[in-house]
């Protein structure tokens, strides 16, 4: 391998921090206050290999935020609200014509409000699987809301001091 280079990441190098219900397989019962006893990592000889990101150990609850322009709703999409509906439409979300001239997405306030905007801080061995293989979960916890939450490109976290969502 070249000088700086990243071995593959081997997904089967499965470990646990927490508690086990067998050996690699993570107690995943809620221990009280919304965490799982148990998470999956990579074991520590597959972290070792390098990292294809920094080891960062803090995130933001950003929430879900739209990424184009927001627009009032006409007439016509108003009636897609059904009276006493708890969740209201309020906002569309234009998409760029070059994704599909007709495409958007309808948001609630309760969406455009999404995300704590606190920060949770998380054990080495998870950042360090974080940093190896940054897809490797499909949601994280947050502390103040007691709660998993989706990462990734459309995912409610950011790392701490960056606009990059955790889990790209």
């Amino acid at each position: 391998m070249a000088p700086g280079e990243v071995q593959p990441v081997d997904l089967s190098a499965r470990c646990v921090t927490g508690e086990e219900l067998a050996p690699g397989v993570p107690n995943t019962a809620d221990r009280g206050d919304g965490q799982q006893k148990g998470y999956s990592i990579l074991c520590a000889s597959e972290r070792a290999k390098g990292f294809v990101r920094p080891v960062r150990h803090t995130y933001r609850h950003v929430g879900r935020r739209p990424k184009y322009p927001l627009r009032e709703l006409t007439p016509e999409e108003q009636k897609y609200n059904s009276p006493g509906d708890p969740e209201p439409y309020v906002k569309y979300e234009v998409f760029p014509p070059e994704m599909h001239p007709s495409l958007g997405k309808f948001w609630t306030e309760k969406d455009l409000r999404s995300g704590c905007g606190k920060t949770t801080t998380m054990g080495q061995a998870l950042a360090e699987t974080y940093s190896r293989a940054p897809s490797y979960y499909s949601g994280t916890f947050c502390c103040t809301c007691g709660a998993h939450f989706p990462v990734g490109a459309e995912g409610e976290f950011v790392w701490e001091g960056t606009d990059e969502r955790v889990g790209t």
